[in-house]
This record gives structure tokens, C-alpha cells and sequence, in this order.
């Protein structure tokens, strides 16, 4: 029993040396809480600023948008304008076509009538 009660006292006593005070634990973990603290105050920061930057891409994606849909129904105007041009230079040309073939035959006629004229 003796051997058993000297071990626990011994143990104890070796317990009792190796246990930490406070303010040797408080040295300890502040340079590490300085350092924590430090690194939060960064990240809040850097998460404002991503925020932002989110913010003006949103922005800027709206406006692109924007500028891609005004450049599109500008582009559907001038196909619009276009076929419109197209088809008025089509029914000029049918036109002018037809004017042709009656300004020949006009002047079939009247090379008939000269060379009978000139017989007489």
C-alpha cells in the first residue's frame, strides 16, 4: 500500500509542477488573439470590398445589357429598312423593265412607220 500512496503522491506532485498559471496561459493565446482579431478585421474588409465590386459588375452587366438590346432593335430597324428598300428598288426595276419593253416596241413602231414613209 505504501508503494501505491507514494506513486499518487508522487504523481500529484508532478501534476501540481507542470500546471499552467493563468497569466502564463493569457501571454500565451494573446498574441494570438492579437492576431485573430487582426485577420477578422482584414477579411471584413476584403468581403466589403468584394461586395462592392459585385455591386458594380451587376451594374455594369445591366448596362451592357442594356446597350445590347438598343443595338439590336437598331440593327432590326435597318433590316427592316433594308428589306423596305429592297423591295421598292425591285418594284423600280419591274418598272423600269416595263418601260423599256414599251419604249422599244415604241420605237419598233416608229421605225415601221419611218420605212413606210419612206416608200411612199
Amino acid at each position: 500500500m505504501r508503494g501505491v500512496r507514494g506513486a499518487i503522491v508522487g504523481l500529484f506532485a508532478l501534476l501540481l509542477c507542470s500546471c499552467a498559471t493563468e497569466s502564463y496561459v493569457r501571454e500565451q493565446v494573446q498574441p494570438l488573439a492579437d492576431r485573430i482579431s487582426k485577420l477578422e478585421s482584414r477579411v471584413a474588409a476584403l468581403e466589403t470590398k468584394l461586395g462592392d465590386l459585385d455591386k458594380k459588375v451587376d451594374a455594369g452587366l445591366q448596362d451592357l445589357k442594356k446597350a445590347v438590346d438598343e443595338a439590336k432593335a437598331q440593327a432590326d430597324q435597318a433590316m427592316k429598312s433594308g428589306q423596305d428598300a429592297s423591295a421598292k428598288a425591285e418594284a423600280a426595276a419591274a418598272k423600269a423593265e416595263a418601260a423599256a419593253d414599251r419604249a422599244e416596241k415604241a420605237a419598233k413602231k416608229a421605225a415601221k412607220a419611218f420605212e413606210l414613209e419612206q416608200k411612199k
